[in-house]
């Protein structure tokens, strides 16, 4: 009997001393590998930030992409040491398949946002400070984020538009180009000359520093309305100097046309009204 205890100890002992050097050797493994991984997310995480400065990416994204890049580095490696212990690590990554799939249709629009964003950081169809439009929202560009773009409108009023709208949309960039044309039709009366006033309308645009001497600025007449001659006006301006100079030429083409005696007409309607005894006497003839 106690020879046999002694043997069962025996077993035991020897049992118990090579698992612990199996599963310590394998904690031991484990534990580097961990301490390496993040060591190396960490090396691979920074050294992509120093290139995105270097490139001049978006101050915005650079945390972003630094992030993702830190902890898939860092998942890969809980993979590898769950493996040292015997776990299945198809299990885990069939696992985490199916959780990033559910929590990608429970997100799927702030992640539509997101993807929208980081496009619109890398294309730059609009930068901070233009004023953008696409056609229902308009605005000063304040801020790109990933989940939505800060926008103040002409009033004051500031603006919030998820970046899957603007992504999604056709946009119009005000203030990417340098130069902007004026294009500004007016009316004369069909009793004045139209190449007067379009000689006095040119006259206006060359005295106007601020309207560009290339293209040439000019005036044509463009249609024959009922009360009205259409001229219209097309000068190029700088995109600072747009609206300045539109007001400008829009405040003084008045003034203009009547120096030179060419009238601005409105629309005007003829009554003309027969008594009831000259229909009478038609009737009769």
């Amino acid at each position: 009997m106690n020879l046999l205890t002694v043997n069962q100890l025996s077993t035991l002992w020897n049992f118990l001393l090579e698992s612990s050097m199996h599963y310590g050797l394998n904690a031991l493994l484990a534990i580097i590998i961990l301490a390496f991984g993040w060591w190396l997310s960490s090396r691979f995480a920074n050294a992509l930030d120093r290139v995105m400065t270097r490139a001049g990416l978006d101050a915005t994204l650079r945390p972003v992409l630094r992030s993702v890049l830190l902890w898939l580095i860092r998942l890969v490696t809980l993979v590898a040491v769950l493996g040292q212990f015997g776990v299945q690590t198809a299990s885990i990554v069939a696992i985490l398949g199916a959780a990033g799939l559910a929590i990608g249709l429970a997100l799927q629009g702030t992640l539509q946002n997101i993807a929208a964003g980081m496009m619109l950081l890398f294309l730059r169809p609009f930068q901070v400070g233009e004023y953008i439009s696409n056609g229902s929202i308009e605005g000063s560009v304040d801020e790109i984020g990933l989940f939505a773009t800060k926008l103040t409108k002409a009033d004051g009023v500031c603006l919030f538009v998820p970046n899957n709208q603007l992504w999604n949309s056709a946009l119009t960039n005000f203030s990417r180009n340098n130069t902007r044309r004026i294009d500004m039709p007016i009316g004369i009366g069909y009793q004045d000359d139209p190449a007067v006033a379009i000689q006095a309308l040119h006259k206006l645009l060359l005295a106007d520093e601020r309207i560009l001497a290339t293209p040439a600025p000019f005036a044509v007449v463009t249609d024959h309305l009922d009360s009205a001659v259409m001229l219209n006006i097309r000068a190029w301006t700088t995109t600072s100097e747009y609206w300045a100079v539109r007001w400008s030429i829009a405040q003084n083409m008045q003034a203009t046309l009547t120096a030179v005696n060419c009238s601005i007409p409105f629309p005007v309607r003829e009554l003309h009204i027969k008594r009831e005894s000259e229909v009478d006497a038609k009737l009769v003839a």
